[in-house]
């Protein structure tokens, strides 16, 4: 299981409807792939979203990363050492997240297909399937509320809503169109995206509070870096608080589960650098009685399949946010997750489970 070749390859895949948050909008997908080849033949997939206002990595950053830097290290590696091989990808460089991610991504790909077992088997096996929420992107209240209803009739039964991009008051209006449209027995989930301050965040959320709206929980209120100020959310209101881009590292984990500056951690391979610091943080947030989400950024069918590989493979992990390839225009991959609805379904072969990825061709 010697590492012998890796490759990567751009790709770009347009979006159903432009993808609006607090801090972008997104209208096609723009990620890297990566193709591992071992010298016994096996080949491994992953793949890197670029998200340059979340993690700092363009696409070019992470071509770089990858092919000049990371590349030259793990090259005659061993994978039946693969303690030795994260840990020298993960001190290759510092920073890169989700060039270390797409890179985590084929090499946990590799490692258990060459154990002969699904990967979410090889990770701990907990369950064989899932349910996605889905998003509705930052509009007007009246397109968010006709697209909720609409994400309703496919079967989604859990709504994420984007806000954070204007005015709180608005985001008010926005919410009470969406539980208008969808009645009261849907899951509805906020995600201000880093969008409000600490005052506007603690006022607004007990105004819903007091409407009875009936929020789920409310993702990263405030800005990443201010951990008391999410402290200070988290201890003024009764709906659960859930830190996103605060977390990126384990180290980063550690700090906001020791503080109890949130009730939940939202984690993403992207930000973490790939499965094997994921694990990390979801392991500790389990010592400290804190359950995780996991999500994606706009990310295809075959990043998001690792993902939840992981995320099915873990008891602490019990939310899911892995919409991301049903925004897709195509798909181009073949194998992997499947999806019914917002059921999704493990596959049973073994590694991610991925067949062909025609992306890496150009087909769709």
């Amino acid at each position: 299981m010697i590492i012998q070749a890796i490759e990567v390859k751009r790709i770009s895949v347009p979006l159903k409807k432009p993808f609006k948050t607090a801090l972008r909008t997104v209208e096609s997908l723009e990620s890297v792939l990566v193709k591992i080849t071992c010298d016994n033949g096996m080949v491994g997939w992953g793949e890197a979203s670029a998200t340059v206002v979340i993690t700092g990595d363009s696409i070019e950053s992470i071509e770089s990363a990858i092919l000049n830097t990371m590349r030259p290290q793990l090259i005659g590696l061993n994978l039946l050492s693969y303690e030795q091989v994260f840990h020298t990808l993960h001190q290759s460089m510092v920073g890169n997240s989700s060039a270390k991610a797409a890179v985590d991504i084929a090499l946990y790909d590799l490692i258990s297909q060459r154990a002969g077992m699904p990967l979410y088997q090889f990770l701990g096996g907990y369950r064989n399937e899932l349910e996605t929420d889905y998003t509705v992107s930052v509009n007007s209240p009246k397109e968010m509320g006709e697209d909720a209803a609409a994400y309703l009739k496919d079967g989604f039964n859990v709504l994420k809503i984007k806000v954070g991009k204007d005015d709180i008051e608005e985001d008010i209006l926005r919410i009470q169109e969406i539980r208008k449209s969808v009645g009261k027995e849907v899951k509805i989930r906020l995600d201000a995206n880093q969008g409000w301050n600490v005052k506007e965040a603690v006022r607004s959320i007990r105004k819903m509070e007091d409407m009875g709206l009936d929020i789920e929980l409310i993702e990263q209120p405030v800005k990443a870096h201010d951990l008391e100020g999410l402290k200070v959310v988290t201890d003024s209101v009764d709906t659960p608080i859930m830190a996103d881009e605060s977390v990126f590292s384990p180290a980063q984990a550690l700090q906001v589960l020791r503080s109890h500056a949130a009730d939940l951690i939202n984690i993403k391979l992207m930000k973490a650098g790939g499965i094997f610091k994921a694990q990390l943080i979801n392991q500790m947030a389990e010592e400290h009685g804190i359950p995780c989400m996991v999500g994606s950024m706009i990310e295809s069918r075959l990043s998001v399949s690792a993902a939840a590989h992981f995320a099915a493979s873990k008891k602490n992990i019990t939310r899911y946010d892995f919409d991301a390839p049903l925004m897709l225009l195509h798909d181009g991959i073949v194998g992997g997750v499947e999806y019914e609805g917002r059921r999704m379904i493990m596959p049973k072969a073994p590694g991610l489970g991925i067949q062909a990825v025609k992306l890496w061709e150009g087909e769709k």
